[in-house]
């Protein structure tokens, strides 16, 4: 309902100006360029989410997926301590966090979500520390390959479109950092108050 409503502001906001100055008649060729290029970028989006699923589910099937959740599980046990001996939970973080290190977004969602529901059983109608700590590990995730923005780059024609690794993984270790230690420090301070 608020995005419908903030899109038709947007949308007689633009028209009003448009007319406002003068430029109604360049109003629909730009919404139908703009259409245009919508549609040429979830293309080129798709191919790339498409290539990099299809790279997960070999994982999945070659049993790298396993061993990648074998490999990330003292750090998620460390994380998600309330959850330490629920395999499923952790199996569906592990999947989650794995999607997002190959900047998956879009493949992410979906695994943190049934992280979440799995998770909600515990404490149902309540966002334990845990299930907030999923989420700022969901949003603020370190990505080795941001697969879809380097999509949106070479969908725009970008040359190079990995040229941007080194601020990607600064950028997204201190996201991360920040956020794990607000969570855990929220924690705490909530634990503590009476």
């Amino acid at each position: 309902m608020a995005m419908t409503a903030i899109w038709t502001g947007m949308t007689t906001l633009s028209l009003l100006c448009a007319l406002v100055l003068g430029r109604g008649s360049a109003l629909a060729p730009a919404a139908l360029e703009g259409a245009a290029a919508a549609v040429e970028l979830a293309l080129g989006m798709a191919g790339a989410l498409c290539l990099w699923m299809g790279v997960m589910e070999v994982m999945a099937r070659a049993g790298l997926a396993e061993k990648l959740a074998k490999l990330l599980s003292p750090l998620l046990s460390r994380l998600f301590p309330d959850f330490r001996q629920d395999r499923g939970v952790m199996d569906a973080i592990a999947a989650n966090v794995s999607a997002n290190l190959l900047g998956l977004g879009n493949a992410a969602t979906p695994l943190g979500l049934e992280a979440a529901r799995r998770m909600s059983k515990k404490t149902p109608g309540v966002a334990g520390d845990s299930l907030c700590m999923l989420v700022v590990c969901n949003t603020a995730s370190i990505q080795l390959l941001p697969t879809t923005v380097a999509a949106v780059r070479l969908s725009a024609g970008c040359r190079t479109p990995f040229d941007i690794l080194p601020a990607v993984w600064v950028t997204s270790l201190c996201s991360v950092t920040v956020g794990v230690l607000a969570a855990k420090g929220f924690a705490r301070l909530w634990r503590t108050r009476p």
